[in-house]
């Protein structure tokens, strides 16, 4: 049974508009997402800005309300849950938001952000709490000197890992990781992958990682999918992603990861232009009246791909020859 699986996940966000201020249309920023994650698994959630990946994570640690679809943690609807079930599931999963200033409470000394969730979720004393705090300190590589300070004190990476420190606190068996390290220099950013992946090792966390970044996730994701105007366009191991792509979406955001081989420069300049032009001249195909993706259909079994009718027949005569 896997840690966490959502079926058919739908967020619409109303449309209102006349005198009456009626509902007239709905932005159907997710729309029919499925995916599952196994336990000490990097699930890795790609896509442009407004794609629907936010969402999707806010959904799922309870920051949004769905409206329709299942999210099943350990078997359970956790729509369906009572309080008590809903307590437990909100110490098991927490969430590290994209922007690290803006999710640190400014008048608070980091010492009682990262008690907080303690507070919440455990009943320790003064002295335990204490030490408590410093420990998750000491693993995000941070020291006693930070108990006392505001978050403005701290530069963007520092916060980010305080940020971490307090997810990590709950003891959590699944983080969302909402664009972690968008808004960090490149050095910075290698520091906190870093540290994700230890705490992960240490821990046994399991990961959903959202991010625009294909290098980043590269880096972190066991099997990640691709989404665009709110629904799964590819989804695979990361093998499959980056050595076989099929979505002619996801060709695109490969052509886009940045070469730093600057000897043959020319040659990716020109691939990544051919690749732009197959995808205008091609995307309508790969799209249905509503411009929204095709359902996925299976091709191996690891990888999906949401295919037009015509090749996702092909692709499953080709499958069933080769069984």
């Amino acid at each position: 049974m896997s840690l966490l699986e959502v079926k058919n996940l739908q967020v619409h966000f109303p449309i209102r508009s006349g005198f009456w201020n009626r509902i007239t249309d709905y932005v159907k920023a997710v729309d029919g997402v499925s995916f599952e994650i196994e336990a000490g698994e990097t699930f890795g959630l790609v896509g442009e800005s407004g794609s629907g990946k936010t969402t999707t994570g806010r959904a799922v640690v309870g920051l949004e309300p769905s409206t329709g679809g299942q999210i099943l943690y350990q078997g359970k609807n956790i729509a369906l849950n009572h309080a008590k079930e809903r307590l437990t599931y909100n110490q098991d999963v927490q969430m590290i938001f994209q922007d690290s200033l803006s999710s640190l409470n400014p008048r608070k000394r980091i010492e009682s952000i990262i008690a907080e969730p303690l507070r919440n979720f455990e009943q320790l004393d003064s002295e335990k709490e204490k030490i408590r705090v410093l420990q998750l300190l000491d693993i995000v590589g941070l020291g006693p000197d930070a108990l006392y300070k505001y978050p403005h004190q701290f530069s963007g990476g520092q916060r980010q890992r305080i940020g971490i420190a307090r997810a990590v606190a709950t003891n959590p068996k699944l983080i969302i990781a909402d664009e972690p390290v968008s808004a960090l220099d490149l050095s910075v950013q290698a520091q906190v992958l870093n540290f994700l992946k230890k705490i992960q090792r240490e821990f046994g966390i399991s990961f959903l990682f959202i991010s625009h970044d294909l290098g980043v996730v590269r880096h972190m994701c066991d099997r990640l999918a691709i989404m665009n105007r709110g629904r799964l366009v590819e989804v695979g191991s990361r093998a499959d992603i980056y050595n076989h792509p099929q979505h002619i979406y996801t060709k695109r955001l490969l052509a886009a990861i940045p070469q730093v081989d600057v000897r043959h420069r020319q040659e990716h300049q020109a691939e990544r232009i051919r690749i732009e032009k197959i995808y205008q001249s091609q995307k309508a195909n790969y799209y249905d009246a509503n411009g929204m993706a095709y359902p996925l259909v299976q091709i191996s079994p690891t990888h999906s791909v949401a295919l037009p009718p015509e090749m996702a027949q092909q692709k499953k005569l080709t499958t069933q020859g080769v069984d």
